[in-house]
């Protein structure tokens, strides 16, 4: 049998080979732009391939606020009801949270599975926790993002209106529903602490060595720098979280040791109880002598990125450290701004412009352009990063540097 699936024709039986066919879907409220939240649509574009689905359309509406029923317009609606109906779409995916009664109102409209931007990057995190503390961690935030949603679940009593005998059952079921999640949630978090313990454990027993910490936003190619400095295997990937467990290296500079660890990726909108639920892995982090914060210069929107990376050090309590901006993908940044029969002086000349702009714009921390793919300036990266951990080192263990 055929598996074609074509514009305007029903589906056929049998599932369906391939990624889900999807839409995406955006509000412009009174304070972004139209380009700015294309920019968050183009995000979990990316979102959503990584979690295994290809967008097939964006739908964007300017609206003051999101409307109560359908979060956006009434007649928005509609549109992409018909859209979907026509080009067999399988899910609608919007770029901002939604309340249960809007999602199963939405449900109710487009006959679809209606997932949100927390939902996404939910699933993108549990097809992607391998330890017993990522996938603890991610269970304990789906029961966070679960417990307020469980009403409309029970939809199947809806069919009796309510009725002598079914109000009653109907209530005890959520609640029931209710406690369970949360005796869940208790479980999970009593299982975090044990695990957490563990882990501090052992990074009491290290805690001699000088670390570092990669930290940024996620797909700036962290895991590649980890694996050039510490000459290790981590897995790096082009799609958003691959990396979701904080790796350790032990790495030594010219007889100089240090610990390099590689932590979760940041992104804008990052549901605020997976944060909370990751706050054991950026226990390494927030212990770190030394971040280095690897930026993906290339990108349109690195500032963006920059400023999301800093909130969310703030929002753990984590400043005060020594940094080093590491402006990654410098090759990526050539090939797009740089026009071919730019000459070579002229071309220096503007990336000296950059780094001084960018040193004005953070006094506080070093700079350097490196390509990971390409392994350039690498040297000069770990040039820095030995001056800046012998320096640490001045301060904490001067008795230690004659070693060295």
């Amino acid at each position: 049998m055929s598996d074609s699936w074509e514009v305007g024709k029903k589906k056929k039986s049998g599932l369906r080979k391939g990624p889900e066919r999807a839409v995406l879907v955006g509000l412009i409220r009174r304070n972004q732009t139209k380009e700015q939240v294309q920019e968050y649509l183009d995000e979990l574009e990316f979102l959503a391939l990584t979690a295994g689905a290809v967008n097939q359309k964006f739908f964007v509406q300017a609206l003051d606020h999101p409307n109560s029923r359908t979060f956006i317009g009434e007649g928005k609606a509609l549109e992409i009801g018909e859209y979907i109906e026509n080009n067999d779409i399988d899910l609608v995916i919007f770029d901002d949270d939604l309340t249960a009664k809007q999602t199963g109102i939405l449900e109710e409209i487009f006959k679809r599975k209606i997932i949100d931007r927390s939902t996404l990057i939910l699933d993108i995190f549990a097809s992607r926790a391998r330890t017993a503390q990522a996938k603890t961690q991610v269970e304990l935030a789906q029961m966070k993002y679960l417990l307020p949603r469980l009403r409309g679940l029970w939809t199947h009593l809806e069919r009796q209106r309510g009725g002598i005998g079914m109000r009653g059952p109907g209530e005890m079921e959520i609640e029931t529903d209710r406690r369970i999640v949360r005796d869940k949630i208790s479980r999970l978090k009593k299982n975090l602490v044990k695990i957490d313990q563990q882990n501090r454990t052992q990074r009491n027993n290290r805690s001699q060595r000088i670390r570092v910490a990669l930290v940024g936003y996620t797909n700036v190619g962290k895991s590649t720098l980890m694996n050039i400095l510490s000459k290790s295997d981590v897995f790096a990937e082009d799609k958003l979280f691959a990396t979701l467990d904080t790796t350790v290296r032990k790495v030594v500079f010219d007889r100089m040791p240090f610990l390099l660890s590689d932590t979760v990726g940041f992104i804008r909108k990052l549901p605020h109880h997976l944060i909370e639920s990751f706050k054991s892995t950026l226990d390494e982090v927030r212990e770190s002598d030394i971040l280095m914060h690897v930026v993906d210069i290339a990108h349109p929107q690195y500032e963006d990125h920059i400023a999301t990376v800093l909130e969310t050090l703030q929002s753990l309590k984590i400043e005060g450290k020594r940094q080093i901006l590491v402006f990654n993908k410098i090759d990526l940044y050539r090939e797009k701004y740089f026009d071919d029969l730019l000459e070579e002086e002229a071309k220096s000349e503007i990336l000296t412009e950059l780094e001084n702009n960018l040193k004005n714009q953070f006094p506080d921390s070093k700079i350097i352009f490196v390509s990971a793919l390409k392994k350039e300036n690498i040297d000069g990266l770990r040039a820095v990063l030995k001056e800046e951990i012998e320096a640490e080192y001045k301060i904490r263990y001067p008795y230690q540097l004659k070693q060295f």
